[in-house]
């Protein structure tokens, strides 16, 4: 196979602001005057036995997209002995203008360098458009430690289990900073309704007691392969704000396909202090309270197979069941009363009965109107050389650029791209 690793990384200005677009909060960025974790990241794929092209998401706040580029562009020239390319807001307004006159529309919100979702999006169709035929999605703060990451990666896709079912998606998982496969979160009172960490390590206790590949009911974001015959027919969904992964799985048993779990394969997680649990919390109250309720629309579509709970045991179910909103109050209550964030955790309990909910009801059709085109997307842009060519000269200018020790993009020189594009 021909795999591309594609790695997100979020750039914020020199003092963040808490809060703000649900879909554009994240775990962590990195202040445009630092380097963060992905150096280091970069430094772990060195070693990697055929490491082969690394695309890296460069995720911004307004006003700040050209010089985040150049950031990140400069931290890629550090590592000339890997193929990396960068994307930034100059690639995506390519992209975006070739969708246009492909006839596809403007399509800012599914495919974009903003939300999870809409980030993975961007990352499957820059892969396709190139004509890579598996994408690995590696997150920054993370680190290679097995040379042969790649090639477990690889191990199985494309194949048939027993039953002749094509592998087609497949998740490894990561070891914490204790060195452990398993959840750190604690079972304290406050956590009473909301035993999401015991839940998983049951799960994934299991699993890694059982053969090298099975049916998963979790998926790692960073640590995750898509073969080109999953990610041409089915997209991210960009309306969840965190837990697009696991959402990836569960939109794939709507449309008939699902998630193996390797247990050998696998990487280590480094993240960042996280700045506030409180918003982190008001995040997965979004996210539960909108995979509820787009599993309950799913059932209405004849055309989408149903997703039982009872098949998502120990988890992620007992978080997809009715009475989710009531435990969802009560935790950010508890914890309120508790934690360190307790301004933060009753903005979120006042967010479960307001505008999450609200959230939920609305865009909870979205996705499933967007696949209708998400197929014909991908294959217009399969190895569309007029694109590749005008993200090549982007990309080849950028670096010119910060070679010569210009700072700033000339947006006459964008301007002359953008019109080759069209030529």
């Amino acid at each position: 196979m021909n795999p591309v690793i594609v790695i997100p990384t979020y750039v914020s200005a020199r003092r963040r602001k808490e809060g703000g677009n649900v879909l554009t909060t994240y775990d962590h960025t990195t202040p445009i005057t630092q380097l963060g974790e992905l150096p280091r990241c970069l430094e772990s794929l060195r070693q990697v036995i055929d490491v082969g092209p690394i695309i890296i998401l460069v995720v911004s706040e307004p006003g700040i997209e050209v010089q985040a580029a150049e950031k990140i562009q400069k931290v890629a020239l550090k590592y000339s002995d890997l193929d990396i390319v960068v994307v930034g807001a100059p690639e995506h307004a390519l992209i975006q203008q070739r969708m246009e006159q492909l006839g596809l529309g403007k399509l800012q919100t599914e495919i974009a360098l903003s939300s999870y979702g809409a980030l993975r999006n961007l990352g499957l169709v820059v892969a396709n458009t190139l004509g890579f035929d598996a994408v690995v999605f590696i997150d920054d703060d993370e680190v290679i430690e097995d040379p042969e990451f790649l090639h477990n990666a690889m191990y199985g896709m494309g194949k048939l289990t027993k039953k002749g079912i094509p592998i087609l998606v497949k998740t490894g998982f990561f070891f914490n900073s204790y060195g452990s496969f398993l959840s750190a979160s604690q079972d304290m009172w406050y956590n009473r309704f909301w035993q999401q960490g015991k839940a998983f390590n049951k799960w994934i206790s299991h699993a890694m007691r059982g053969p090298r590949l099975s049916r998963s009911n979790y998926v790692c974001g960073g640590c995750l392969v898509l073969h080109k015959e999953a990610f041409k027919r089915l997209s991210f969904d960009p309306w969840i704000t965190r837990g697009e992964d696991l959402d990836y799985m569960l939109n794939l048993r709507m449309y008939g396909s699902d998630v193996w779990f390797d247990n050998q394969w696998s990487l280590s997680h480094r993240p960042p202090a996280t700045p506030s649990e409180g918003t982190r919390f008001r995040q997965d109250i979004y996210r539960w309270l909108y995979e509820f309720r787009k599993l309950e629309y799913s059932r209405t579509q004849i055309d989408l197979l149903q997703v039982k709970t009872s098949s998502l045991e120990p988890y992620p179910g007992p978080f997809l069941e009715p009475g989710i909103l009531n435990r969802i109050r009560l935790t950010a209550f508890l914890r309120s009363l508790a934690r360190p964030d307790k301004k933060a955790y009753r903005k979120a309990a006042k967010a479960a009965t307001g505008e999450a909910t609200l959230f939920a009801q609305r865009h909870c059709s979205k996705y499933f109107e967007f696949q209708f085109v998400w197929p014909e997307i991908m294959t217009r842009m399969e190895n569309d050389t007029i694109l590749t060519t005008a993200l090549v000269r982007s990309i080849t200018q950028r670096q010119a650029i910060i070679h010569s020790g210009s700072t700033g993009i000339d947006p006459g020189s964008t301007s002359e791209i953008r019109l080759n594009v069209a030529e």
